[in-house]
């Protein structure tokens, strides 16, 4: 009979996954299993507490700090977002979408919080890469895969975003990533303190998330992992070592895929959400602001054209939410997303599960690679 380490262990003994740790659990039946190296030389084995780049699944734990300042009374989800981040007061939008970025409209109405948590603001990534003003998301901002180092102070990136174009009315459609960049910016302004620190003290603290941050500690190097990505030639280069762009604080914390996690790190936070948003007696969000998180907050057409991003799930705040069994490992009603770096991270509310799955080989396009599918697969039927 298939288990979790086989699964694992097919990618990365038959490459070019240097290593993976993953976790399935059902309440407190919880396995784990890590396989493998922290890279490519086989210098260490891949150990339960290894750290990783976990990308893109940082967006979830942006949005539960938004509806933590959302409970404090300090926003609301229809406020027009003006009155924090006044580089937005007054934008504009691309006639077409295709169209040069100096042919605009005034936009049609303010961007709200919830624009920017459902990913329907107007600002990010459609499927088509090739339009002119997505060029300037990869040039300016550095949209795109992790580059902590590489990404300008919060207000001088925003003063850049300013300059850029939405490519649709706010509302209208979703586009993927930049949302969760800005709401990190959102955070620290409306709370009067560094992303960092304050996640640090609502969410990682709390929840005994001692191995999640911005960077890695020198004492921690030795647990973090190498990150490589594939080349079309095949087989994998190096893009980050453990004392590269992860050994220091950045200087643009990216709440859209700037943290670094365990698998235990993350489960902690997994377990708050589906215990609606309490840990050992203390409540960090209220089951309401839990459940619209995990609920779908898209049109059908706004689904449909979603593309090859959720492959037609939803979208909650900071993370997909599956409509449909379309798949065999898809629930009706998972919650979670991937990251670029080969990281995802999904609870299901109705039947108490999680699956997390890290590994250090970055994804080649928006797809799931056969490690992903082949994981979500056994932890749907675990």
């Amino acid at each position: 009979m298939t288990n979790l380490r086989d699964i694992l262990d097919q990618h990365v003994s038959n490459g070019p996954v240097p290593g993976a740790v993953g976790l399935v659990a059902r309440g407190d039946r919880i396995e784990v299993e890590a396989v493998g190296s922290v890279d490519v030389d086989g210098s260490s084995p891949m150990a339960r507490d290894s750290i990783f780049r976990i990308a893109s699944i940082t967006k979830p734990v942006t949005a539960a700090a938004v509806m933590m300042l959302v409970e404090d009374g300090l926003i609301a989800l229809d406020d027009p977002v003006d009155r924090w981040l006044p580089e937005l007061a007054s934008p504009t939008v691309l006639r077409t979408p295709a169209g040069p970025v100096d042919d605009v409209v005034p936009a049609a109405r303010a961007i709200t919080v919830v624009d920017l948590l459902t990913f329907r603001a107007g600002y990010g990534f459609p499927s088509d890469f090739s339009l002119p003003v997505i060029q300037l998301l990869f040039s300016e901002l550095r949209q795109g895969p992790p580059q902590p180092q590489h990404v300008t102070a919060p207000d001088e990136w925003m003063a850049t975003l300013s300059r850029i174009p939405l490519l649709h009315q706010p509302g209208d459609v979703w586009l993927y990533n930049t949302c969760s960049d800005i709401l990190g910016v959102l955070i620290a302004r409306v709370s009067g303190r560094p992303l960092p620190e304050f996640l640090a003290e609502r969410l990682f603290e709390p929840l005994g998330m001692v191995d999640t941050g911005f960077a890695v500690p020198a004492a921690k190097l030795d647990r973090f992992t190498s990150y490589y990505r594939p080349v079309p030639e095949g087989g994998i280069e190096l893009v980050d070592t453990p004392d590269g762009g992860w050994s220091s604080l950045p200087a643009f914390p990216s709440g859209a895929g700037g943290l670094v996690s365990t698998v235990d790190d993350w489960h902690s936070f997994a377990r708050m959400l589906l215990a609606e948003g309490a840990v050992d007696g203390r409540r960090l969000l209220s089951a309401r602001s839990v459940r619209q998180m995990t609920t779908d907050h898209l049109t059908r057409s706004q689904r449909e054209a979603s593309g090859l991003f959720t492959e037609g799930q939803g979208w909650g705040f900071g993370g997909s939410v599956d409509v449909a069994a379309i798949d065999p490992w898809n629930v009706p009603g998972r919650y979670g997303w991937v990251g670029g770096t080969g990281t995802a991270a999904h609870i299901t509310a109705s039947t108490g599960a999680v699956a997390i799955l890290l590994s250090q080989l970055a994804m080649a396009g928006p797809t799931p690679p056969a490690l992903m599918r082949d994981f979500w697969r056994y932890a749907a039927q675990a």
